[in-house]
């Protein structure tokens, strides 16, 4: 199983990245999936997730900047993020979830740096 994330880099302030996660090794139409940061000094948080029907969830923070869209066809979710901030500066993993089935899958993170 891997999650290859990408599309991490340094931005300004009021710009935008997508990130990509290119899914292998699992039956990716049944899995939830998500997006997650980590800052320095700081815990792990949920940014935005899309269920395997298509419903999007997003963390306050990010709601209006950001959007979480997935494409089954090709393994993949992505994360557009614009209006960037500083303090979106995070390293950024994608997250796999099965849900009742009990696997959840984490990709290897890609950092995020918004100047201001």
């Amino acid at each position: 199983v891997q999650l290859q994330a990408s599309g991490g880099g340094l931005v300004q302030a009021g710009g935008s990245l997508r990130l990509s996660c290119a899914a292998s090794g699992i039956r990716f139409s049944i899995f939830g999936m998500g997006w997650y940061r980590q800052a320095p000094g700081k815990q792990r948080e949920l940014v935005a997730r899309v269920t395997r029907d298509g419903s999007t969830n997003y963390a306050d923070s990010v709601k209006g900047r950001f959007t979480i869209s997935r494409d089954n066809a090709k393994n993949t979710v992505y994360l557009q993020m614009d209006s960037l901030k500083p303090e979106d500066t995070a390293v950024y993993y994608c997250n796999a979830n099965s849900g009742i089935y009990g696997l959840v899958y984490w990709g290897q993170g890609t950092q995020v740096t918004v100047s201001s």
